[in-house]
């Protein structure tokens, strides 16, 4: 704060929390990054390995290194832990609740309503996510020139902007990526699916303000104001 007289103080004015974060935009179903890098994010199922017999366990294991081996490129396989959500089941019941013409059976939903929270609650319930985190680095893209490559070299400390040209060129590349590692998930049983922009910003509105979002859910996009 800054003082201006005995009583009168004026706040000076704060850095957006945004100048410190590493993403650019997102859009196109990708996350674009200031150092001009790209990202996509896949969720996936899981698999309860303990419960396979040990043929399957065996399959299981050769599918995965065989994933593994014909990947050239990086990627991030992270696990996110999450007190169970269960605010639309709830809201459901509500509404079956108003909808109810029996007072019995009014008060039995609004005894099972107290009873799900309360456990939530005290038993700590947690749910998991698991996804894919695949890049792509134009500097690390061996078909560029050498030239190219080198060019950027010098630009890799500031935010980068790219052109529209450049983007669709890069959004091609990788969603081949992207391709190749739904394809491998797939063939090891899993259900993978791409997140869309919509997921993407969800996400990391949960991952940024994980206290926040459980009281204040993010809109559709297409009813957000977004600066222009």
């Amino acid at each position: 704060m800054i003082s201006v007289s005995n009583n009168t103080y004026i706040m000076a004015k704060k850095p957006s929390t945004q100048k410190y974060l590493d993403i650019s935009e997102i859009k196109e179903n990708l996350v674009v990054l200031k150092d001009g890098t790209l990202r996509s994010v896949i969720i996936c199922s899981s698999i309860n390995f303990s419960l396979l017999s040990e043929d399957e366990q065996q399959a299981k294991i050769s599918g995965y290194m065989q994933f593994l081996n014909a990947l050239d490129h990086p990627l991030q396989i992270v696990v996110q832990s999450r007190k169970l959500d269960i605010e639309g089941y709830i809201t459901r019941l509500r509404e079956a609740q108003k909808k109810q013409t029996n007072e019995l059976l009014k008060a039995q939903i609004i005894d099972y309503m107290a009873y799900v929270q309360q456990l939530i609650e005290l038993g700590e319930i947690m749910t998991k996510r698991f996804f894919v985190v695949v890049p792509y680095d134009p500097l690390g893209d061996k078909s560029r020139g050498f030239w190219p490559r080198f060019k950027s070299l010098f630009s890799s400390g500031r935010s980068i902007s790219i052109k529209k040209s450049k983007f669709e060129e890069y959004r091609n590349k990788m969603q081949l990526r992207i391709n190749n590692i739904l394809s491998g998930l797939n063939s090891m049983g899993l259900d993978a699916v791409q997140l869309d922009t919509q997921g993407l910003i969800e996400l990391y509105y949960n991952v940024y303000n994980p206290k926040t979002s459980q009281s204040q859910k993010l809109k559709e996009i297409d009813k957000l104001n977004l600066e222009t």
